[in-house]
């Protein structure tokens, strides 16, 4: 040790200073005209229909649901094995494995609605008729936004998925909100493509009311002892911590292409997290993948957000959104 430098005992070092209160800033957020408490929202897929979770704590602490993906008739998803871990996350497989449209709106969406929490249905179709039935029925239910996934095969169209060309992407979302009412929609895009920004302002173009990104990334696990892929599928979409910094940045090219709002996804599994979505341009946030980790993990980023807001004098969670200082 250098003989001018010399150690501060423990006991006389002075104090951390206090966090900032984080009660006191605002976390309301409004997404497409959807008003939200808090920018917190759970991703389709990996919260179910909210039943276990609401086992660990009250689902009004969210600040909206996203609800498992339905499709218009019962599905039940594809064989196993269907789940795949990865070192920095997962790959599913899981074949939108669903009771179907009716039954969600029968039986699912009143237990969802004993909450105050806003409710988001994820639909998808393998036509553009098939959209527009759901949009029809969810909007006459009262679901208080649509996301509509892009990312489905096209059976008209020889089986190539509406989230890959702009105008496939545009003809399901002009289908989708000719038949959804006043209910917003909005149009999940699939990391899968050249240039993202050329799908999202199709879609913004034929009307949609937001964006939400990003969906898996194709990935692939290969046991080398019996040489056949771990997915019964063969391949899966990847999510969890590995795909952020692929999210962040398509989220940023997103937002300085189009005008509608966006809720941003894809690996958040800290307050941090959500704070790059947010200066990325995202105006709400979902955790996913995280939650099968850790049950709590949506409010413990709500939480941690709140914190890092307060800790920069932020009155309100809003002011990140869009904040980003590129070099």
């Amino acid at each position: 040790m250098p003989k001018n430098i010399k150690l501060i005992p423990l006991d006389r070092r002075p104090p951390a200073p206090p966090a900032a209160d984080r009660s006191q800033v605002d976390l309301s957020v409004n997404l497409a005209g959807m008003e939200m408490k808090n920018p917190i929202v759970v991703a389709s897929g990996t919260f179910g229909f909210g039943h276990e979770y609401g086992e660990f704590y009250d689902l009004s602490e969210l600040g909206g649901i996203c609800a498992k993906g339905l499709t218009l008739h019962r599905r039940e998803g594809n064989p196993g094995p269907r789940i795949a871990e990865t070192p920095m996350g997962i790959l599913n497989s899981v074949g939108l494995q669903n009771p179907g449209v009716d039954y969600f709106i029968e039986h699912e969406l009143p237990f969802l609605r004993q909450y105050d929490v806003k409710v988001i249905a994820n639909i998808s179709g393998n036509t553009p008729e098939e959209y527009g039935v759901m949009c029809e029925k969810l909007s006459a239910a009262g679901v208080d936004m649509i996301e509509v996934n892009i990312s489905c095969p096209n059976v008209k169209a020889g089986g190539l998925a509406y989230g890959t060309r702009p105008e496939l992407a545009a003809e399901v979302t002009e289908v989708a909100k000719g038949h959804a009412g006043s209910t917003p929609v909005m149009v999940k895009l699939s990391p899968n493509v050249t240039d993202i920004t050329e799908i999202a302002k199709a879609v913004e173009g034929a009307g949609a009311d937001a964006l939400s990104l990003i969906n898996t990334l194709r990935g692939m696990r290969i046991d080398v002892n019996t040489r056949r892929p771990i997915l019964k599928m063969n391949t899966g979409g990847l999510s969890g911590p590995a795909v952020l910094p692929v999210a962040v940045r398509m989220v940023w090219e997103v937002a300085n292409a189009v005008k509608v709002p966006i809720l941003g996804m894809g690996g958040v599994a800290k307050g941090a997290d959500a704070a790059q979505m947010l200066l990325a341009g995202a105006t709400a946030v979902a955790v996913g993948t995280a939650c099968f980790d850790d049950p709590y993990a949506p409010v413990k980023v709500r939480d941690a957000l709140a914190q890092l807001a307060a800790d920069q004098g932020l009155a309100r969670v809003s002011e990140l959104t869009g904040g980003v200082r590129p070099w």
